[in-house]
């Protein structure tokens, strides 16, 4: 499937025919989701991989269940003292809230499409389109979802593309509709392309000349 779908993107845009070149096979990066999925996901936002590591397993331990009623249970004092912020303490509960009131249900958000997945999702305080999006890919595993904001995929299409400016979300948003209905394959294309060249195991096009 993955395959396919490189060999699709890599005929309809020059840019990811670079990276679909320069990028060995690769599995789809998937993630636990559910209640506690997305709770792993704002854990993990601005912190080191050791250090959301460390205070998901406190909190695993604090908690002795990660469900919306042992969260609604702990003061925010509790969760701050597993090593959450006091904004991510807020976020956490106010996701618990949500489920534990029915505005969000994980097991059926599956059935949504993809638009509404993001709307309920972005719904809770908290939850951006940045991790919703997210959310969709790693945690539900659905492949035309495309997160433009996100930095390093700005970034990666810069790179395949030798340019020297890199498209904004609006813009990137705009050049993934012609990636339909591969968008999450190609996010993993990039993603790829990116940390290669960063990691010195991709040589990117030169710039172009301005």
């Amino acid at each position: 499937m993955i395959l396919a779908a490189r060999l699709r993107l890599a005929a309809c845009d020059p840019a990811l025919a670079v990276a679909h070149a320069a990028v060995p096979p690769f599995a789809w990066r998937a993630r636990p989701g559910g209640f506690a999925g997305l709770l792993q996901m704002i854990v993990s936002q601005q912190v080191s991989t050791a250090s959301a590591n460390a205070i998901w397993g406190r909190l695993e331990a604090g908690l002795d269940a990660v469900t919306p009623q042992a969260v609604l249970s702990a003061a925010e004092a509790d969760l701050r003292k597993y090593g959450l912020s006091g904004q991510k303490a807020r976020y956490v509960r106010a996701i618990a809230e949500a489920q534990d009131g029915g505005a969000i249900d994980f097991s059926h958000l599956r059935d949504l499409d993809a638009d509404a997945a993001v709307a309920t999702l972005t719904a809770i305080r908290g939850v951006g389109l940045w991790t919703a999006e997210l959310y969709l890919l790693f945690c539900e595993g659905r492949t035309d979802v495309f997160p433009a904001g996100d930095l390093a995929l700005q970034e990666g299409l810069r790179m395949a593309e030798g340019g020297a400016v890199r498209l904004d979300e609006k813009g990137l948003y705009a050049r993934a509709e012609t990636w339909r209905p591969d968008r999450g394959v190609a996010a993993h294309l990039l993603w790829a392309y990116y940390s290669g060249v960063k990691r010195g195991e991709i040589a990117a096009p030169a710039m172009e000349e301005a």
